[in-house]
């Protein structure tokens, strides 16, 4: 197996295994008619802190699973590819710093659902764009606007029943995580690209000979 299909496989892992984590535990309450909403997080009450460990991986539903599995694989896949050295700690500050805001800030009610994980990879991959201005993570960044780009809505409270605060407090720690990683990972160009660099460059010269000549 090639290096690159290697680092492709690697890269589905970690997704791979917090997803199935989820759907195992949604089929056990779904075939055992258990409620795990008392391990989502309860804001400022101190039962409600086992929440910051938990609560990503409850959901209220089969619907409210599929919501966000999907983003899920995608968009963390795409992280462990594309940034492979600070994949884990940006995924690690997302998971519990998301959820520490959440306990912290949002309305007491219980919070479940792995959607404000979804929400601080998308931020991540977004912002990684601006702040590191390079070819690859400018070309993710438009990838995931064109994807996900209406996830942007789901930050303000604009439906009942909905922790848009999760959804905000992930978006707002994937920008954090982009601009504190944004020298991590850095994207080295391939050796085709510096001599299309390199032929422009010669061309526009003999451009300019010509010019020159002319006049």
């Amino acid at each position: 197996m090639s290096e690159e299909k290697k680092k492709f496989v690697a890269s589905l892992k970690f997704p791979f295994l917090f997803i199935f984590l989820v759907c195992v535990i949604e089929l056990i309450s779904y075939i055992f008619d258990l409620n795990f909403v008392q391990l989502g997080i309860l804001p400022r009450n101190t039962y409600g802190l086992i929440g910051i460990l938990t609560a990503p991986l409850i959901h209220s539903s089969l619907e409210h699973l599929y919501s966000n599995v999907i983003p899920l694989f995608v968009l963390g896949s795409s992280i462990f590819y594309f940034y492979p050295i600070s994949s884990k700690q940006v995924v690690t500050i997302i998971y519990f710093f998301t959820n520490i805001l959440v306990w912290i800030l949002a309305r007491e009610s219980y919070h479940i659902g792995a959607s404000g994980i979804v929400y601080g990879l998308f931020s991540f991959l977004l912002f990684s764009g601006i702040f590191r201005k390079d070819t690859r993570a400018i070309t993710l960044s438009l990838l995931t606007i064109f994807l996900y780009g209406g996830l942007a809505y789901g930050i303000f409270p604009t439906k009942e029943g909905i922790s848009w605060e999760s959804h905000l407090f992930g978006f707002l720690i994937g920008i954090f995580t982009a601009y504190s990683f944004r020298k991590k990972d850095t994207y080295k160009k391939y050796d085709w690209e510096d001599e299309e660099l390199d032929i422009d460059v010669r061309e526009l010269k003999i451009s300019h000979k010509r010019e020159t000549e002319d006049f």
